[in-house]
């Protein structure tokens, strides 16, 4: 029932008298009316959508009140995918422009309930818990932008991580239909479990035209080098089970194998290495005697004996990681998180964010016909690169594996680093954790901030009674351009220096400190002659170096030597006159994290006054000695700080065919 009202050109016609219980009727009913248009028109207004609001999340706006889209049959259906998509074909970078944090912006399309024209959804599913932590962490993260103008990069919220919930068809149309979809230019989807039976792509399934994709199960066939993103497939347990860091080191079982879809042909042969091994390899299954109400997911068996899972896989030292019927697996995460050494058996799998990660220092990879082998292979893996391995491992689980969270960050930081190379991560900052510290050495950025009183470097020569030597080196050092001063170390407490007139005449000061005692770390220490940031320690029988040589790289790290040592370190380095180089080199290594630079060839070694008699280096004991100072500097240490490198930096142009007078440094040895 409603009232109408006549309207005229004069205004409106006037009401027939009424009872007063109708009028007041009428009046109820057009004052509900009037409420009822003035809350329609606050709310057309009112800035209540996803896509205005800075904070994309659940918590502001239900999936079931997300606005209804219904896809008609006639929908276009984007193309399937171009295998040859590039960042230079198929992403436009100018969308990113330059800005000073050299960060992209993300937009998140407002939530939407896409259904075919009988009302069926387009996902079984819906919005998924984990895909619904993706999306408010990217909104919480410094690349969100609620401005679809600033926007690099974009993420719709439709949901197709896991494959198997997908209609593939009206899930593609439904991508069509995004406003900026541009045949998915600088579109990125999230997707985890690709493909479905009977031969399960490794790749998503669903059309997508040019799109970026972050994958969980990519093959070397499906993956697009420097275009897509190949990330790990997320463990629930993760959030689940709380697993607390294991130290490195020996373990109960030395191959655990827990997956319980694997195929027939492997278990048979994981069955007869558990038969030659014994106890060494524990076989675990998934458990058919379990009581009423417990959970099958949380537990593993072997013979009856029940294990509590994931906990039981930080007894091993290296975990089983086999395909299934996917190649990327959730078991991967679970033994990075035990800080398990995964061994990794999937040909062709794209290992996660293999693009920065470097899984050689985490992980063994062994093809799949190599199994009857994974027992001696293992073996001959030495303990300590096992316990680096064991904490690489768990270190990559909390960086990159642990939450949706840090998978959604790590993938937009790497695509982040495409965009702006300039300002990307270096290979130590996304494989190094973070420096072991003690409570006695501070990193050498918080020593005082105050300025060199001097600029270049000082070189400090240790010595002897080597003189003739000792002035080769000198003279050699002086044609540094570099170089600010010369301090010779005189280490000799029962002879004195030669005098001053028989010294080489050189540029920069020269200056003689004697010590009270001959100890190596003399070398070392932060002497007030020292007026330079940067110092070259060298011994009196250097003699190969040349002044180019020397000119290309020095560092300074006297100060924490002599004073920030760890342990007993430099007393057992004066005491056994060897090491000190090794120790300055652990010191140096565990600090910053990096290894040392090669900057100079292999020379041969010469030293015309070393003689059996008075070589440190020529004593038999001497070489067995500095193996025993790695261990024990290790110790000390509780790691190994050292790293192993394959590296050499070189001037440019030092061994190319230019005149000499083009190169910076042409006085540089060949290799």
């Amino acid at each position: 029932m409603c009232a109408s009202v006549k309207y005229s050109s004069r205004g409106p016609a006037l009401i027939p008298r009424m009872k007063t219980k109708h009028r007041i009727y009428y009046i109820t009913l057009f004052s509900v009316v009037l409420l009822g248009l003035i809350a329609t028109g606050m709310f057309q207004f009112w800035p209540h959508s996803i896509e205005s609001s800075p904070e994309w999340t659940l918590d502001r706006r239900s999936v079931h009140d997300a606005p209804l889209v219904k896809l008609p049959v006639s929908s276009p259906i984007p193309e399937r995918g171009d295998l040859s998509c590039r960042m230079h074909t198929c992403f436009d970078v100018y969308r990113c422009g330059y800005n000073p944090k050299n960060r992209i912006k993300v937009y998140i399309y407002p939530l939407q309930r896409f259904v075919d024209e009988v009302g069926v959804p387009i996902s079984s599913t819906g919005l998924s818990r984990e895909y619904n932590d993706l999306l408010s962490a990217i909104s919480d993260s410094d690349f969100y932008t609620d401005d679809v103008t600033r926007a690099c990069l974009f993420v719709p919220s439709i949901d197709v991580l896991n494959q198997n919930s997908l209609r593939i068809r009206e899930t593609a149309q439904a991508l069509a239909m995004l406003p900026r979809w541009d045949k998915g230019m600088n579109h990125l989807l999230f997707n985890m479990l690709p493909g479905g039976p009977p031969d399960y792509n490794t790749a998503l399934d669903v059309p997508r035209d040019r799109a970026l994709l972050a994958g969980g199960g990519f093959s070397t066939w499906t993956y697009r080098q420097g275009y897509d993103v190949s990330i790990p497939v997320y463990s629930p347990l993760s959030a689940e089970v709380d697993l607390p860091e294991k130290q490195p080191g020996p373990r109960r079982y030395f191959i655990l194998s827990s997956q319980t879809a694997i195929h027939r042909e492997y278990r048979t042969e994981l069955e007869r290495l558990k038969e030659e091994n014994g106890e060494a390899l524990l076989l675990l299954d998934k458990c058919s005697n379990l009581s009423q109400g417990m959970a099958s997911a949380r537990k593993r068996c072997y013979k009856g004996q029940v294990y509590d899972y994931p906990q039981i896989l930080q007894e091993s030292s290296f975990c089983v990681v086999l395909r299934g019927a996917r190649l990327g697996q959730a078991t991967l995460s679970d033994v990075l998180q035990a800080g398990c050494v995964p061994v990794i058996m999937a040909d062709s799998y794209i290992l996660p964010f293999s693009e920065v990660l470097d899984w050689k220092r985490a992980s063994v990879v062994i093809p799949e016909e190599k199994l009857p082998e994974m027992y001696t292979i293992l073996k001959s893996i030495p303990h300590r690169q096992v316990e680096e391995m064991q904490r690489q491992a768990r270190w990559f689980w909390e960086a990159y594996f642990r939450s949706m969270k840090a998978i959604g960050l790590t993938t937009l930081q790497i695509i982040n680093d495409r965009i702006y190379p300039y300002a990307a991560r270096t290979y130590e900052e996304w494989n190094n954790p973070p420096v072991v510290k003690w409570s006695s050495v501070s990193n050498p950025l918080f020593l005082p901030l105050i300025p060199p009183r001097s600029p270049g470097f000082t070189a400090v020569v240790l010595t002897y009674d080597r003189v003739e030597s000792l002035f080769r080196v000198i003279t050699e050092i002086s044609k540094v351009p570099s170089l600010a001063k010369l301090l010779v170390v005189w280490n000799n407490q029962n002879k004195s220096p030669p005098e001053e007139s028989l010294w080489p005449k050189i540029a920069v000061p020269l200056r003689v400190v004697r010590t009270k005692e001959n100890k190596l770390s003399n070398r070392f220490f932060p002497f007030d002659e020292i007026e330079t940031e940067a110092v070259l320690a060298i011994d009196d029988d250097i003699i190969m170096l040349t002044s180019d040589e020397l000119q290309f790289g020095y560092e300074y790290f006297n100060y924490l030597y002599t004073y920030k040592m760890p342990g007993d370190i430099k007393n057992w380095v004066d005491a056994h006159m060897n090491c000190e180089d090794i120790a300055m080199n652990f010191l140096v290594a565990n600090i910053t994290g990096k290894a040392p630079i090669k900057v100079t060839p292999r020379k041969k070694f010469k030293c015309p006054e070393c003689t059996a008699i008075d070589g440190l280096s020529l004593d038999q004991t001497h070489m067995v000695e500095r193996s025993e100072c790695i261990n024990k500097f290790a110790s000390v240490f509780g790691t190994m700080p050292l790293k192993v490198v394959e590296h050499r930096a070189d001037p440019v142009l030092y061994k190319d065919d230019f005149p000499e007078k083009l190169k910076s440094f042409p006085n540089i040895g060949s290799l």
